[in-house]
């Protein structure tokens, strides 16, 4: 039975740069004196792990008075810049041209924009006037793993095609200095942006195979994560404590998914997670009773990028290929859903 394999992995990241330091005094101007919390949540710049992260505008851009218009400006010019130079850097590694794709799968939940994003940069990527486009919307930080799925069934059903994947996030348009929330304040000191791209075969070669994808979606949690929709564009929802939630039920859900495969967490070489912030990573360490600190890339990756929501997972891969890809590696992810999603990889 043909396999999907992953041919190459390429991140990309805008060229606005937030220091962190430069993050809580936005946010203390933003909400210091209006909001009567804030002194209590202002700890989390300091405690989620984060040194700086990327945005497709300067900070001083969001300090303006924003609505719909001007974040899907923003979201259209920096999620097609974006997936252009992740796209790009892909294919090169593939050895593959725009032309040479079959199939385009694109994993986006931070702007809407109809045409999508991939008929927006298909001209200037040199897509084929025949290549099936296949935009997702509303995974979230989950929407890189299942993204990857989606994009593996799908380079499966048409053996020997060429299916791109690319996942692009612009998180920071989602600052509000209007919503006096605790939820807004974690996520100000939480997002940034970026992109990831993969270009997936069912031919021999890669850099990895796609052995299993699963997913599973929680009941009656559909209020732990998710976005609001108003006049003045998307605004995030926490409305559940993520980390203890991930502590308690991540754990269970992974072993139960791994068992839907044939597959034991203790088949398990290394581990590749979606670091959703720094309380996430301890807890997920702490769900699959993990050793504290192994989850070190994960760290790595958000301490440079913060959390860019879907393609945050590919930046931690990347790093993981880097050094060699053991037996059997285990993706996770968790989004709105509230979901998990995990992918097992083989080294090629």
């Amino acid at each position: 039975m043909q396999t999907a394999r992953i041919l190459s992995l390429a991140t990309a990241v805008p060229p606005h740069v937030i220091s962190q330091s430069d993050a809580a005094s936005f946010a203390t101007s933003a909400f210091g004196g209006r909001f009567d919390g804030f002194e209590q949540v202002a700890g989390v710049f300091m405690t989620s792990g984060i040194r700086k992260r990327h945005a497709v505008r300067p900070i001083d851009w969001y300090m303006q008075p924003l609505g719909w218009p001007e974040r899907s400006e923003a979201y259209v010019d920096g999620a097609c810049k974006l997936f252009i130079d992740a796209a790009t850097q892909a294919l090169a590694r593939a050895g593959l041209k725009a032309a040479d794709i079959d199939t385009v799968v694109t994993v986006s939940s931070t702007g809407i924009t109809t045409p999508s994003l991939d008929a927006r940069v298909a001209d200037k990527m040199g897509f084929r006037a025949g290549v099936e486009r296949v935009p997702v919307f509303g995974l979230g930080c989950a929407g890189g793993v299942s993204g990857l799925s989606i994009a593996a069934r799908l380079a499966k059903s048409q053996p020997g095609t060429n299916v791109l994947l690319v996942a692009v996030e612009t998180c920071t348009l989602s600052f509000r200095s209007d919503q006096l929330t605790k939820a807004n304040v974690v996520a100000t000191a939480l997002f940034g942006d970026g992109a990831a791209a993969l270009v997936m075969r069912t031919d021999e070669g890669g850099v990895a195979e796609i052995e299993s994808t699963v997913q599973h979606t929680w009941p009656d949690t559909l209020d732990i994560m998710g976005w609001s929709v108003d006049a003045e564009g998307l605004g995030v929802i926490f409305d559940r404590s993520i980390p203890p939630f991930a502590e308690e039920h991540f754990g269970p859900a992974v072993h139960m998914m791994l068992g839907r495969s044939g597959i034991s967490l203790g088949d398990v070489d290394r581990f590749v997670c979606h670091p959703g912030g720094a309380k996430v990573v301890t807890a997920l360490e702490r769900a699959l009773s993990l050793p504290q600190g192994l989850l070190a890339d994960e760290r790595a990756v958000l301490e440079a990028y913060g959390n860019m929501s879907a393609p945050t997972v590919f930046f931690v891969l990347e790093r993981a290929l880097a050094t060699g890809l053991p037996k059997r590696t285990l993706m996770t992810a968790m989004g709105p859903g509230f979901s998990a999603a995990t992918a097992t990889l083989l080294a090629a």
